[in-house]
């Protein structure tokens, strides 16, 4: 293909990575007006944020293994169809039970586009031509990450708008991505004997469902050391165990184990993981900071975000276009690693009177780390495996980079609010308030900021403050993994073939094999290809 026609392809991608990521980002300052206007509970409004973010970390690696199994513009289409249904039935709403239950059907969809947008790339593009447009692929990634409650801020802000439009506003994206891939994505369909794993497939998604919903209430609904916490991961660990012994047998497996074999493919992913901490972290707490500690709107709030997002921004696009041109890639991995310990270490100094400046800088330098990191992870695992194994490889890699977002911000939330708690309880103690007038400043509900008097808000802020820079201080370890996961990933060239030539080729040279006689009367596995 050409620049022309990639580009023409990926314009249909990028939409639907947009929507998909924004689904995730836009609700994040608009939520207490939507509790709030449903009459819904504390747990309800967690359940808003944690029910799509579930859906979406769990059906990543079957989209995946769909996609080495049937036509991927068609399935990408599917997902941004389901998208569009989960939207209309969120902005419709008119209580939270049905909120929920949408949120879902968006998580489903936004799984299929975050792990089929990556492989549809890899298929059309070799690696070697891959920096730069990864580079555009994580410049979108950023921006639908760190605007969207900045987009949601404003929309809530609006009077002639509101809430619902925090829905409806990604619909118009994902129906023209529907559109420009039917127009301009031209990929193969593989025509051969189907077997999916459907065992695996609910236990992976129920083991992984059951642990996440236990980082994600417990601390808030129930203490980290209690039976529902022992139930939980017992019953997340049993499953996980079971779709293990299941996978390692069965001829089609949702996750295929011998990838793990590749010592690229695991240290990626490891990175992927902890990149996700650092990132997800980023931008969920900084949001707060802004609002609660420094007593910002969140129209503001999404603008003072937009350090980091010039950071991300700027560092994928230049880092994909110098990796494209000498085709050497480690050491962005390493320098973005570097470089995101050293933001999160500095932003670990942050308190209620932090410089605006000096944020500036240190969400600048967290940005340019991740930017380097996020899309060149991807790249070096899809450069490493071959191609039949390209959707499971991307998908993996998807799966435990929101996964661990997932896990970071439940884990890192509870370390906040008891970080709150603890300073709150000093402040009031020092300031002789009584702990009972706290006025609604305990708790796991994020207080009010315009109700509180002036000597109580005052310890507010402090406290979140405080608690902010305590936060990334517990997140730099994670980054500094990272760091060593990546030096001892092994720089190889990269490709200069397609995943669809590549795949061509593997299946020619598997089809000039002589094989004496197929074992159970299949036969012998011809994939047809046949343009779509």
């Amino acid at each position: 293909m050409t620049n022309k026609q990639i580009l023409q392809a990926m314009s249909g991608l990028m939409a639907g990575m947009f929507v998909a990521i924004l689904a995730g980002t836009v609700v994040a300052n608009a939520l207490p007006r939507i509790i709030a206007d449903l009459g819904a509970s504390q747990s309800s409004y967690t359940w808003v944020v944690t029910s799509e973010l579930l859906a979406m970390t769990a059906t990543v690696p079957l989209w995946g293994k769909l996609a080495d199994l049937f036509n991927q513009k068609l399935l990408l289409q599917l997902s941004l169809g389901l998208f569009v249904v989960g939207s209309l039935v969120a902005g419709f709403s008119q209580d939270v039970v049905t909120l929920i239950v949408s949120r879902v059907i968006q998580g489903i969809g936004a799984g299929g586009l975050t792990a089929l947008a990556q492989i549809v790339m890899a298929a059309i593009i070799p690696p070697r031509r891959l920096g730069k447009y990864a580079g555009i692929f994580g410049a979108v990634f950023a921006v639908g990450t760190v605007a969207g409650p900045l987009i949601g801020g404003v929309l809530v802000d609006t009077s002639w708008l509101g809430w619902r439009w925090c829905f409806f506003i990604g619909v118009p994206f994902a129906l023209a991505g529907i559109v420009l891939l039917q127009r301009t994505l031209k990929l193969p369909t593989v025509r051969r004997q189907v077997k999916i794993d459907w065992l695996g497939a609910f236990l992976i998604v129920a083991g992984v469902c059951a642990l996440l919903i236990w980082t994600s209430l417990a601390g808030n609904s129930f203490d980290w050391a209690s039976w529902q916490t022992a139930a939980l991961v017992a019953t997340g660990v049993v499953l996980l165990v079971a779709a293990v012994f299941v996978e390692s047998r069965v001829a089609e497996p949702i996750i295929p184990l011998e990838i793990f074999r590749n010592r690229t493919v695991s240290l990626t992913t490891l990175a992927s993981f902890l990149v996700g901490i650092a990132m997800f972290a980023g931008t969920v707490f900084l949001s707060q900071y802004f609002q609660v500690a420094l007593g910002k709107s969140p129209t503001v709030a999404g603008l003072m975000s937009l350090p980091m997002i010039g950071g991300l921004l700027v560092s994928s696009t230049v880092a994909g276009q110098l990796i494209s041109a000498t085709g050497k890639w480690k050491i962005y991995l390493i320098a973005g690693s570097v470089v995101m310990t050293a933001g999160l270490g500095m932003l670990s100094t942050i308190d209620a009177d932090t410089h605006f400046g000096l944020l500036s800088l240190y969400m600048a330098l967290m940005g340019i780390g991740v930017g380097m990191l996020m899309q060149n992870l991807v790249l070096a695992a899809q450069n490493d495996v071959p191609a039949h194994e390209l959707g499971a490889a991307t998908s993996v890699l998807s799966f435990f980079r929101s996964l661990g977002g997932t896990i970071g911000t439940s884990v890192l939330g509870a370390i906040l609010a008891n970080q709150v708690a603890s300073e709150m309880s000093k402040g009031l103690a020092e300031s002789g308030i009584p702990a009972a007038g706290g006025g609604g400043g305990h708790g796991s509900a994020v207080p009010d900021m315009t109700t509180l008097p002036e000597p109580m808000k005052n310890i507010v802020e402090h406290a979140y403050g405080v608690a902010t820079g305590d936060l990334f201080l517990v997140a730099t370890p994670f980054a500094f993994l990272a760091l060593l996961a990546v030096l001892f990933i092994k720089e190889k060239p990269l490709k200069t073939t397609s995943g669809m030539e590549r795949l061509a080729a593997e299946d020619s040279t598997a089809d000039a094999v002589t094989v004496p006689a197929p074992r159970d009367g299949a036969d012998s596995g011809t994939v047809g290809l046949k343009k779509d």
